[in-house]
């Protein structure tokens, strides 16, 4: 059951009497934060104008998740594939992480949030990692909620990274073929230690994964919106949880 909410509007949604049941809140809710170039485009604006602007929904989307009780927020900043997008387009969204940290880190630290990051560092300017590795040790005691930057991240090559590690292990004799399950490969993968996503939200009405936690989102609830991330607002956050909430999540029993 997929919803496809305030379609073609492009506003913020109408707020209604209905509202998230505190008890029923998903852990961990993942985001796909998409179309911030389509929306600059409408608006006759450069990409990265879109980018900047949803900088915005990113501190709105934290918040509300805090407020609901949500325990886990995991965004896909960045993608291995996003190398391929021009120049002076990936160097901007290289600068969002040192920018959004400088504004709104003491507010997180102030709100025990705890940040965190997975993907690889590899290729990251030394100015991108400064701020992320800033942020993840000044808020490393808080006890609230852990924001998750998904950056430089693919969900294959997170596969295959704990597949080689899992392989090494067994030439080495460290541990036997039967000692493979999902238990293991759970742990070896970036998420490990962090439960897998209960609600996947996905913006701009696109109807993908486009490899993120391939592994992790096998029994999440998708709920997608063809709202464009600069235009996210509490009201969607609050309507993906209610459809969440009104789903009868099986695991494939009956």
């Amino acid at each position: 059951m997929i919803s496809r909410l305030w379609a073609k509007i492009g506003k913020p949604s109408p707020q209604t009497a209905e509202s998230p049941q505190p008890d029923r809140v998903p852990q961990h809710v993942a985001i796909i934060m998409d179309g911030n170039g389509r929306w600059a485009k409408k608006r006759g604006l450069p990409r990265i104008a879109g980018h900047h602007t949803g900088m915005k929904a990113v501190k709105r989307a934290v918040k509300e998740a805090d407020r609901l009780g949500v325990k886990y927020l995991t965004l896909y900043a960045f993608s291995t594939e996003n190398w391929k997008r021009p120049k002076d387009e990936v160097d901007f969204l290289m600068k969002l992480p040192q920018q959004f940290l400088a504004l709104e880190l003491d507010e997180l630290i102030e709100k025990n949030v705890q940040v965190r990051m997975m993907g690889s560092k590899e290729d990251l300017p030394s100015y991108t990692i400064d701020a992320l590795e800033e942020a993840i040790a000044r808020t490393a005691d808080n006890t609230g909620l852990v924001l998750n930057f998904a950056l430089n991240y693919g969900s294959r090559k997170e596969m295959l990274d704990a597949v080689k590690e899992i392989a090494e292990d067994a030439k080495a004799g460290r541990l036997s073929p039967e000692d493979i399950d999902e238990q293991l490969m759970n742990a070896r993968l970036l998420t490990g230690g962090i439960p897998d996503p209960d609600l996947l939200i996905r913006t701009s009405g696109e109807l993908r994964l486009s490899n993120f936690m391939l592994w992790q989102l096998a029994y999440s609830e998708l709920w997608f919106t063809d709202v464009y991330w600069p235009e996210f607002n509490e009201a969607h956050f609050q309507e993906a949880v209610m459809q969440y909430q009104r789903r009868k999540r099986r695991y494939g029993g009956l």
